[in-house]
């Protein structure tokens, strides 16, 4: 097995800016990414802090965050305050696999899309080595690579980059652990045919702070799929984003996150749409309990003036356990072509479905295990998206555990 080791560094930026984007021998990749415009849901990308102003929480993309407790991520004073290397990064990966770690002048960083908020841009700005994990075209891989992220306390910066050559095939699971203030930014290129699937898991001690951009640039006739987990942390942020290099490709993004007393969880997707016949479908899942559990989700699908053929549809549903607990659960679609196939939105937020229980109960089932019975079927499809045994296992563990402290 193939193994590296790098801390996302923690101090202020280098001088001379952040690095520029790079181009790859398919030159299609470094267009795309320079593509991710900016539309009326998002401001537009860049990978200069300055281009930002500080947020004070009443933007659109900040009004739902708590800023007073990102620890200083969001206004620069993070940066200059960081002490200790903050993070440990370990990549397992099976043969075959090239695991490097790069400089910020590497021109394969980047390439995947641009920053699109000041926290990102900050994160752009202050690391100074990157992981960059390569699978070789036509390589099928039958193990996955597996990614420890392990906060050992202090704040942190870090940037990662899986890139899979035309027609690979791999798995990767990203697993955050531990005590951190991080800010990352992580990137996913798919060469043409190419297949990934990618499983980040947020299950950081009760105090940290992950706020993450995650881009995805799909080849085409490349297929992406995105299963995020989030349990853990106070305030955990993240921002996956998908952009199309080439016709055919298709986008699946699954989230679940369990959202426990006084935490702060929250997802803002985009995919832009902005070559034709592309795919995507959207299924964030979320349960809460407990006083000022707090869970956002926000789905933004921009479908191009270009983009005919368009097949796209997104869905958040949540659970709340208890009183006490709040959800915002905005859909957004804009559309600037009707030569599509098909797009569509939905939203949910609702308690236990009673129907559901009485029927449980009736056939003998005690309540508080037909409660039990109820969360489980509802992440179940989720779940089931995994497709890492372990995981999935100690994912259904986790969800137990949670319902185990409603109960109490």
């Amino acid at each position: 097995m193939a193994e590296a080791q790098n801390s996302p560094t923690s101090g202020s930026a280098p001088a001379g800016g952040p690095p520029p984007v790079g181009s790859t021998t398919a030159g299609s990749i470094a267009v795309a990414a320079e593509s991710t415009v900016a539309t009326r849901m998002s401001a537009p990308p860049s990978f200069d802090v300055a281009d930002f102003p500080v947020p004070h929480g009443r933007e659109e993309e900040w009004r739902f965050t708590p800023l007073e407790r990102l620890r200083g991520l969001h206004d620069g004073t993070a940066a200059a305050g960081t002490t200790g290397e903050g993070v440990k990064v370990a990549v397992d990966a099976p043969e075959g696999v090239t695991v490097e770690t790069v400089g910020r002048d590497d021109a394969r960083l980047g390439r995947a899309g641009m920053p699109a908020d000041r926290v990102a841009a900050q994160a752009y700005s202050a690391f100074e080595r990157a992981s960059v994990v390569t699978v070789p075209k036509e390589t099928v891989l039958t193990e996955p690579i597996r990614i420890a992220v392990h906060g050992e306390g202090g704040t942190a910066f870090g940037h990662q980059v899986i890139e899979l050559g035309a027609f690979a095939e791999a798995l990767v699971v990203i697993d955050h652990t531990g005590d951190a203030v991080l800010a990352a930014n992580v990137e996913y290129v798919l060469g043409d045919g190419a297949k990934l699937t990618v499983v980040s898991v947020q299950d950081w001690d009760d105090k940290a702070v992950h706020v993450g951009q995650h881009n995805a640039l799909v080849g085409r006739d490349a297929s992406f799929k995105s299963v995020v987990v989030t349990f853990g942390g106070d305030v955990v942020r993240l921002h996956p984003r998908v952009v199309y290099a080439g016709p055919g490709g298709e986008a699946e993004l699954f989230g679940l996150y369990f959202t426990d007393r006084g935490q702060h969880q929250e997802h803002r997707l985009l995919v832009d749409h902005n070559v034709p016949h592309c795919k995507s479908n959207v299924v964030y899942k979320g349960a809460l309990q407990g006083d000022d559990a707090h869970a956002v989700w926000i789905g933004d699908v921009l479908i191009e003036a270009k983009a005919e053929g368009t097949d796209t549809y997104e869905m958040n549903r949540n659970l709340v356990l208890t009183d006490g607990a709040r959800v915002d659960s905005v859909p957004n679609l804009e559309i600037e072509t009707g030569e599509i196939v098909g797009a569509g939105h939905a939203s949910a937020t609702g308690r236990f479905d009673d129907e559901q229980l009485f029927y449980l109960m009736a056939r003998g089932i005690p309540e508080k295990d037909a409660r039990r019975l109820v969360v489980r079927g509802f992440f179940a499809e989720l779940v089931q998206q995994i497709g890492v045994p372990d995981i999935e296992e100690r994912l259904i563990a986790k969800i137990e555990e949670e319902l185990e402290a409603a109960v109490a």
